[in-house]
């Protein structure tokens, strides 16, 4: 994390020194690492835990979007404590979420412990009652009437039949609460497995559950590619018109990449304006399925915000690597990441304006 204090306190931060081009283009630097950062742990934030960090990651883009606005020694110090302040609250907040999580596991492995005490009791006194009933059939042996010899057996048959019976219900009672209360457990934790496998704000698979797909892969050694994408300029979109435009931007892309993709395609996003798609082909049909993802996804896209429609031009760089025997997730990762840069380097002289 880094810190503004230290460029709060220091000398060029006076009035006298800020009127000077070296102390601002010093601390208009310093801003914008202290607004990267702030973007990065908002990212961060969301792979951690994406129930609590969208939130997070909207509050420290506020905080960036406000940097901007001013650079005054009081507002500077008014960020960092907000900044400080969303920090905690994450924190709490997730510690409680993961708490909540664990609970609710806890009280499913109690549930079974209990059910398993109870079948146990239920056999210990099915087990008397069995007991008692082997007793009256051995003080039969020693009667002589006939007919206290029948009533005893029929006693000894009715006591025999009704605890059988007790047992049957009980049991059945036991394995039916036991299914109900498993069921709604794994329910709980299917809903919770969701959230970790979907990003929260386009709804495509978050960075997490990619990254599981990209090395269960490298596992079974199948060959595939992987393809990485970032939207051109697309900060300009919310410096100009704001994070909730920026956001519903990414939402409207998301849901073309999504449509756009073969069923077999694994698409997320990796972070920020970034975008990864994991494809069961070699690199030569990676390169046809990229290429007709870019003719599809690319192009205008209209964006309603307070009721007013704004016009968006929206173009991709897209960076493109096969996998290859022995090769880590990282270093796969890595070539892509460099393709699609070289790409964003080579469509700079051609790509049109973002914002329309």
């Amino acid at each position: 994390m880094i810190s503004i204090k230290r460029y709060l306190d220091s000398p060029w931060t006076s009035p006298a020194e800020d009127r000077e081009p070296k102390g601002q283009n010093q601390l208009a630097t310093a801003m914008e690492a202290y607004g990267s950062a702030l973007e990065e742990i908002g990212d961060c934030s969301v792979i951690a835990c994406p129930g609590m960090g969208d939130r997070l990651k909207r509050k420290l883009a506020g905080v960036r979007a406000g940097l901007s606005a001013g650079m005054t020694r009081e507002r500077l110090a008014a960020a960092a404590a907000r900044v400080r302040d969303e920090l905690q609250n994450w924190g709490q907040g997730t510690a409680k979420h993961y708490e909540q999580k664990t609970a609710e596991v806890k009280d499913m492995l109690l549930v079974i412990a209990r059910t398993a005490q109870s079948v146990g009791a239920r056999d210990e006194r099915s087990a008397a009652q069995m007991n008692e009933v082997t007793q009256r059939l051995k003080r039969i042996a020693s009667l002589d009437d006939l007919a206290q010899v029948r009533s005893s057996v029929e006693k000894c048959a009715s006591d025999l039949k009704t605890s059988i019976d007790r047992m049957t219900e009980e049991g059945r009672a036991v394995v039916s609460q036991l299914r109900k209360q498993v069921a709604e457990y794994r329910s709980k934790l299917e809903a919770a497995e969701e959230l970790a496998w979907r990003d929260a704000l386009t709804g495509l698979s978050s960075r997490l559950y990619v990254e599981s797909q990209i090395q269960r892969r490298i596992e079974e050694g199948f060959p595939f590619s992987v393809a990485l994408l970032d939207l051109n300029d697309f900060k300009k979109v919310n410096d100009r018109h704001g994070h909730p435009t920026g956001d519903e931007l990414l939402r409207q892309f998301s849901g073309e990449l999504r449509s756009a993709r073969r069923a077999t395609d694994v698409v997320g996003r990796w972070g920020g304006d970034e975008f990864i798609l994991l494809l069961d082909c070699d690199l030569a049909e990676a390169t046809i399925q990229v290429e007709r993802l870019r003719e599809r996804i690319c192009g205008d896209y209209t964006i309603e915000f307070n009721s007013v429609p704004r016009k968006f031009r929206v173009d991709a760089s897209f960076g493109l690597a096969g996998s290859r025997a022995g090769e880590e997730m990282k270093e796969l990762v890595a070539r892509a990441d460099a393709a699609m840069y070289a790409d964003k380097a080579a469509s700079q002289r051609r790509r049109p304006a973002l914002v329309s």
